[in-house]
């Protein structure tokens, strides 16, 4: 599929649109082995079009900082609060394994919070202490095998602009390592129309998706509220050296939703502004090297 238009600072553009995100279009669904799953529409609209946060692209010249909070959906009333309280432009990867996540995806909508889905690759020590689930995608599987379990992933939820490779605090490192099978997963999530999210702070920008790889982890070392405050100010002065900057949270537990309230109260004051994962594209990294 064509890409999304880009402005002259590299962002993709999107038309003026509602405050809410749009509800799952009927035209960029269509059914897989699993389940309904995104792709381009006959017009060649895609997701990460059709369900982005509307932005001012070209008036907004601040320093843009992204969040992306995970795990969504697993713990119901965590999830709630997180949509409630969160400012609008923070981005949220729910998990595949969450049960009935629709209300919560509605919720989000309301407040034009854009979604991704969170695919579960293989982490760094998988098998002892890493358990990514039993639809895991694999470096032991054929590929064909990892492209049926990255649709069923796709066809737990609809109207997300695209994926991350996280599921929590796993981060896929294992999987990620092959950058034919990487590439892969990107390939097959541009053809139906969706951004990646490459959850491995210091990793190249995706080389055959649209999207933009994580700056930093803001749950690490811990999810106490004092650290977590202190690598938002990090990744504050990180957007003020290079203009922007995304971090992710594992999880919407109560400590670091505390932790990005109390940040985001002043944001606006100090020069920077919040913005959603969409507007941080960058072209895919081998079309930038071409």
């Amino acid at each position: 599929p064509a890409p999304p238009p880009l402005d002259p600072a590299g962002a993709p553009r999107a038309a003026a649109a509602a405050p809410q995100i749009a509800a799952p279009d009927p035209a960029l669904l269509e059914r897989g082995r699993h389940g309904m799953v995104p792709r381009v529409g006959p017009d060649g609209r895609t997701s990460i079009r059709a369900y982005a946060r509307p932005f001012d692209r070209d008036g907004e010249r601040r320093p843009r900082i992204g969040i992306v909070v995970g795990n969504m959906g697993l713990f119901a009333q965590h999830s709630e609060d997180a949509i409630r309280r969160l400012p609008g432009a923070v981005s949220l990867a729910f998990s595949p394994y969450a049960l009935r996540p629709e209300p919560l995806l509605d919720r989000a909508r309301a407040r034009g919070m854009e979604i991704l889905v969170a695919l579960p690759l293989e982490p760094a020590g998988f098998g002892q202490n890493a358990d990514p689930g039993d639809r895991a995608l694999l470096t032991g599987l054929p590929v064909e095998e990892n492209l049926e379990r990255l649709d069923w992933v796709l066809s737990r939820i609809q109207g997300q602009v695209g994926a991350i490779g996280a599921l929590g605090r796993l981060r896929g490192e294992r999987f990620a390592e092959s950058t034919d099978l990487l590439g892969t997963i990107q390939a097959a999530l541009t053809t139906r129309g969706l951004l990646y999210v490459d959850p491995r702070p210091g990793a190249p920008t995706p080389a055959r998706a649209f999207g933009r790889t994580v700056d930093l982890i803001l749950d690490e070392p811990s999810e106490t509220r004092l650290e977590v405050e202190r690598r938002l100010a990090e990744l504050e002065a990180l957007a003020r050296r290079n203009n922007s900057a995304l971090g992710l949270a594992g999880n919407p537990v109560p400590s670091i939703i505390a932790a990005i309230l109390a940040w985001s109260a002043g944001l606006e004051e100090r020069g920077v502004v919040l913005a959603p994962v969409s507007v941080l594209l960058r072209r895919p990294g081998s079309q930038a090297a071409r």
